[in-house]
């Protein structure tokens, strides 16, 4: 049960450092054109979309990736808790 969750820790933070990465890039004139740019929108994008729906962005900030990065880190605890509640049994 350990490596499950040593696993699924690796990959939520890995996933999180590349949400970072691609909202960065958004400072950086030409980077998301970029493959590397592509490469992130491909990942990143389906999951970012569905809180752009819900989430307007406030003038020309667009709040919708620190929402999506804190439900991302709020799921991944449920899961532990809930990982540890089936090994505790």
């Amino acid at each position: 049960m350990g490596q499950i969750m040593g696993l699924l820790s690796m990959a939520v933070t890995i996933y999180t450092y590349a949400l970072f990465i691609y909202i960065l890039m958004s400072w950086f004139p030409g980077a998301r054109e970029s493959q590397i740019g592509a490469f992130f929108a491909s990942i990143c994008e389906p999951y970012l979309e569905q809180f752009r729906k819900i989430i307007p962005p406030l003038g020309m900030i667009d709040i919708s990736p620190i929402v999506a990065i804190f439900v991302l880190q709020l799921a991944k605890v449920g899961v532990f808790t809930l990982l540890g509640m089936f090994a505790g049994a």
